[in-house]
């Protein structure tokens, strides 16, 4: 078969034309605000007996979303309309969460309301607490959080009524509320320490490294600089779009799954090395290289397309230019190492390094494989004093407010249908049962 593309200047549609039988089909163009148009292919199937073929979804379209557009090669990301420095720089994270999740930046009253809602819902349920003794002490930080969360399901039985829109909405302030709290607890049971409880009179960012980094023996001194690198974390990966994760939490939603399951799904998926574990292996990368004198050879490697070795936290699968995340991050990223006075940690100065030079080498810039949002980020968080097994906990922390907005959208679209792909068989064809005793 043949594509002939006979869409008017509105792109309106589009023609497919089978070039043994002649016959051909006109099918709907679809445009968005920005971007690409779609091809619809809703009704292709009916009309020509063949389904499409996308491996990864790669050139699909799976949803109609108002929430966050990106354009890779620009090196675009917005939400709602917003661009992510302009709100990283002039925003706090309560603030696009409210965003994201309602379309509009809220007026002052509307953020006190916001704010105050999110804050109530900061303490889980005691019993909780019981979850965690059933873990083992070493186990993966992720692991404990796809259990606890979807494990809130058995709690919170009053907002489980996916149809009713208040319950939907306290389901989105109880998660976005109470993940911090739980991801604190996460950590703080990895070191073997007390459980610390929030505190409504913090910010989100800063109650949460409250969380983490006070003992009930020393009074907690919040760290300005920090708490900004650690609000603008969670501002940067609020949301990306239909990615693995979201695309997860959307499919299980689409089957009409309480929010809590659904937002566990989504943190399953981004616990894949692929997706949420990108900056947990730059620092990998940068153990394997050892030292500052041998990231030359490293990267000599990395040119190397018969060397399996990867620079982890350079480039990006969607931005085919600079991450615009990326460049907002890096600022941070020099104030935190220079407020805290890290002059002394290999690791870190050999993150610097590298760098400095892969921003010199002329096989990346032309090859545009600058620093990612990971590449930044995971500096950030190991200088701050997490361990590289937290990093995508904190990740998911930050995208649960994404993913509560997407399964929202979701489930508020009246053509809302289970999530079901086709595929292409390629098995054996019918054959007829062999008894075991005539079997070769």
């Amino acid at each position: 078969m043949s594509d002939k593309d006979t869409s008017n200047q509105t792109g309106k549609t589009f023609t497919l034309t089978n070039d043994q039988t002649g016959e051909s089909w006109q099918l709907p163009v679809l445009d968005g605000t920005c971007g690409p148009s779609v091809i619809d292919v809703r009704k292709l199937y009916a009309q020509t007996g063949h389904f499409t073929f996308d491996p990864s979804f790669t050139s699909t379209g799976s949803c109609k979303s108002r929430i966050t557009y990106i354009d890779g090669e620009e090196g675009i990301l917005m939400h709602r309309g917003y661009d992510i420095a302009e709100l990283a720089s002039k925003s706090n994270f309560i603030e696009v969460a409210y965003l994201l999740l309602y379309g509009d930046l809220p007026s002052q009253s509307e953020y006190n309301e916001f704010e105050h809602n999110i804050k109530y819902h900061t303490m889980v349920h005691e019993q909780l607490i019981n979850f965690f003794k059933g873990f083992r002490r070493d186990a993966h930080p992720m692991a404990i959080m796809c259990g606890v969360i979807g494990g809130l399901s058995a709690f919170y039985h009053d907002s489980l009524d996916i149809w009713d829109p208040r319950q939907r909405e306290i389901s989105a302030h109880r998660l976005i509320a109470k993940i911090p709290t739980i991801a604190a607890m996460t950590y703080k049971y990895s070191l073997g320490q007390p459980f610390v409880y929030p505190r409504n009179d913090m910010s989100y960012a800063e109650n949460f490294l409250h969380m983490c980094f006070s003992v009930p023996a020393e009074e907690y001194k919040p760290n300005p600089i920090l708490t900004k690198a650690m609000d603008r974390i969670f501002i940067l990966h609020a949301d990306h779009e239909q990615n693995a994760s979201t695309s997860t939490v959307r499919l299980s939603g689409s089957s009409q799954a309480n929010p809590f399951a659904c937002i566990a799904s989504g943190i399953a998926s981004l616990w894949g090395p692929s997706h949420g574990g990108a900056n947990q292996a730059v620092l990998e990368m940068l153990h394997e290289i050892g030292s500052k004198d041998r990231i030359p050879e490293f990267l000599e490697k990395a040119k190397d397309k018969n060397d399996p070795f990867r620079l982890m936290g350079f480039g990006h699968r969607v931005y085919k230019n600079y991450d615009p995340r990326a460049s907002v991050l890096k600022e941070s990223c020099h104030e935190v190492l220079e407020d805290l006075g890290i002059t002394d940690d290999p690791l870190l100065e050999m993150a610097m390094e590298l760098e400095r030079i892969a921003l010199e080498d002329e096989y990346f810039v032309e090859r545009k494989l600058f620093p990612n949002v990971d590449f930044y980020s995971g500096i950030i968080l190991k200088a701050m004093g997490f361990n590289t097994e937290m990093f995508t906990v904190l990740f998911a922390l930050a995208r649960t407010v994404g993913w509560t907005s997407q399964w929202k959208e979701m489930i508020e679209e009246p053509s809302l249908r289970i999530g079901r792909p086709r595929q292409l068989y390629t098995g054996p064809a019918k054959r007829p049962y062999v008894s075991i005793n005539d079997r070769d």
